[in-house]
């Protein structure tokens, strides 16, 4: 835990982030935001203002946090009802020691759209993300030399789909995932070597029906990657990863991935 309120709980990895994620108190499960942190030298306000321009709302200009890690935020919440929040100038943390089975970082967040080449022009236009790979079903974009920081589904809803966490190697993803069995909490997908990103994978329900994702050994690219195309990224009869192992996703997992709203 890396601090808490009177109805939030922040959790923070390894690495020098000073939270992963905050646990809100609510009703029923839902996304709150999705927070994106801002290059000091970059102008905050006005990527809030290509996204603007882009249909998206101001809901808190620039301001002072006081959450973990301080800096400044503002938040938008775009056309389909998700909060985007960006901050800026917040501290790191000292790294804790080294633990193979516990995560470093986010990794990515995935999450399902009604329309993909819409959001995938959003995140460019606006925020400055770039295309890496399209699949037949999603839209994988990134911000820095991992190959995703953003995965775009192709959806009937826009809703999350599944938070990924940074392990340190694919051994970690191993390792935490036989300590969510341990814990009673069965693979709803893989383990498995993922087509576009070239990352290991294993996938989780949580207790709240949000899915989350162990992943370890993302593809590092850089502008002279070439955007993949549906084509590229293609299986045999039966097959849902490159390794070939990985089990059909199990029906909790498939209906998970489409039910968590964006609050």
């Amino acid at each position: 835990m890396a601090d808490h309120g009177e109805d939030v709980v922040w959790l923070r990895g390894t690495g020098s982030d000073a939270y992963l994620l905050g646990l809100h108190s609510g009703s029923t499960p839902a996304i709150r935001s999705m927070t994106f942190r801002v290059a000091p030298g970059a102008d905050a306000e006005a990527l809030a203002a290509g996204m603007i321009k882009q249909g998206a709302e101001l809901i808190q200009p620039l301001a002072a946090t006081d959450e973990p890690g301080g800096g400044s935020m503002l938040a938008v919440r775009d056309a389909q009802g998700r909060t985007i929040r960006l901050v800026q100038s917040d501290t790191p943390v000292s790294p804790l020691p080294a633990a193979p089975d516990r995560p470093e970082r986010l990794a990515h967040v995935n999450f399902n759209s009604d329309d993909v080449t819409r959001d995938v022009a959003f995140y460019a236009e606006a925020l400055g993300f770039t295309l890496t790979d399209r699949s037949k079903m999603m839209a994988f974009v990134r911000t820095n030399s991992d190959h995703h920081s953003i995965v775009i589904a192709d959806a009937p809803v826009n809703t999350l789909n599944h938070v990924a966490f940074q392990m340190p190697t694919w051994e970690g993803v191993m390792r935490a995932s036989g300590r969510m069995v341990d814990h009673h909490f069965p693979i709803g997908w893989g383990p498995g070597r993922h087509g576009p990103g070239n990352n290991v994978f294993a996938y989780f329900v949580d207790p709240f029906g949000i899915v989350i994702e162990y992943t370890a050994d993302v593809l590092q690219v850089d502008d002279d990657y070439r955007v993949g195309r549906p084509e590229d990224w293609t299986w045999p009869p039966g097959r849902s990863d490159q390794w070939g192992i990985a089990p059909p996703k199990t029906l909790e997992c498939k209906a998970a991935q489409l039910a968590i709203p964006f609050a």
